[in-house]
């Protein structure tokens, strides 16, 4: 029983504690009707209008001007090979030579046929003149010679496809037969090597859909690489494709014509600076002031010593500065630090 009353008189005497500090806090808010109000403190900047200065800098690779793979067309034995890894070919340069003694042999009968119905047509003609020939065999030494010329133009082909050529000038990068492979024809072809022209190179990249429409076709660019510091070589955008890819990026293509000094090779990645976008003049602010998502940019200004939330709309950006369209006119002072801590109508003090 002794220890009811202890524990009673116990909460009691909390109880009385909590009402005399809430009755002291009341009085306290009617002594100061507005209460405490907090000042956030913000380093601020005024909105100018400047000359924004686009550019894009991308990363992508370097390809040749043309890589060709170089295939067989016959069937048979390499008896020579032309060509090693690293030698530059002209176009029509033979590569290698497959044996060509049976496909020579029926070249020239084939040859030797054509010419024989070949005359006998133009005797028939002569005879059709004097009458002393009918249509019919007219009609039949025409049909002869134009079958013996059919097989003459395939028999020269099947001989001339003994001697692999390459199509187009260019280092050979790759050999796939040796003397006395066996190589074959279509729809079997086998790879006999490859060759790339990269007297012109090509850097493939992928722009974005905001800065595909700001770049055309016949802009000059500068491009650098890794391999060679402080070296800038000239180039041009050459295509820029109309369809996105599943990114949502469009690929372009810039060409830049190689470099004896500083030779370039297919398969390095090269960065291209696009310098030559459109300079606009306009409400520029620092990236930092702003605040929120991409899609709804916002900053505080600061009117009168309290902060207000301001929705922008954006346009070009140039390093750390981007460009406003709408929502701040020139002179306004804007957060550039401490906005974090802000809401909407909140009272802030400036620090230089």
């Amino acid at each position: 029983m002794k220890k009811w009353k202890l524990t009673a008189s116990a909460v009691f005497v909390l109880a009385v504690i909590v009402a005399l500090l809430f009755y002291n806090k009341h009085r306290m808010a009617q002594a100061t009707p507005k209460g405490i109000q907090d000042v956030f403190y913000v380093s601020v900047e005024n909105a100018a209008k400047k000359e924004l200065s686009e550019s894009l800098s991308l990363v992508g690779v370097i390809t040749a001007n043309n890589d060709v793979n170089v295939i067989s067309e016959t069937q048979g034995k390499v008896t020579a090979v032309f060509a090693k890894v690293g030698d530059y070919k002209s176009a029509g340069s033979v590569l290698v030579q497959v044996d060509d003694e049976l496909k020579r042999a029926a070249l020239m009968g084939a040859e030797a046929n054509y010419e024989k119905a070949k005359k006998d047509y133009e005797r028939f003609q002569e005879l059709y003149k004097q009458k002393s020939a009918s249509d019919s065999q007219l009609d039949q030494a025409k049909l002869t010679a134009a079958v013996a010329e059919s097989q003459y133009i395939i028999a020269k082909r099947q001989y001339e496809d003994t001697k692999i050529k390459t199509p187009i000038s260019g280092v050979v990068t790759s050999r796939l037969v040796d003397v006395g492979s066996m190589v074959m024809g279509a729809p079997q072809a086998t790879l006999v090597a490859n060759v790339v022209d990269i007297s012109k190179l090509k850097v493939k990249l992928n722009v974005t859909e905001n800065d595909v429409f700001k770049l055309k076709v016949g802009d000059q660019v500068s491009v650098t690489t890794d391999v060679y510091p402080g070296v800038t070589f000239k180039g041009k955008i050459e295509t820029i494709s109309s369809k996105a890819d599943d990114a949502h990026t469009y690929p372009i293509e810039v060409t830049v014509l190689n470099d004896k000094a500083n030779p370039l090779k297919a398969g390095m990645f090269a960065r291209v600076n696009f310098s030559n976008l459109d300079d606009r003049s306009g409400i520029v602010i620092p990236r930092e002031a702003l605040i929120g998502s991409v899609k709804n940019p916002q900053v505080y200004v600061v009117e009168n010593g309290v902060a207000k939330l301001r929705d922008l709309v954006l346009g070009g950006e140039s390093g750390t500065s981007v460009q406003v369209l709408k929502g701040l006119m020139e002179g306004e002072m804007i957060v550039v630090n401490g906005q974090n801590n802000l809401v909407d109508g909140v009272p802030v003090q400036i620090v230089k």
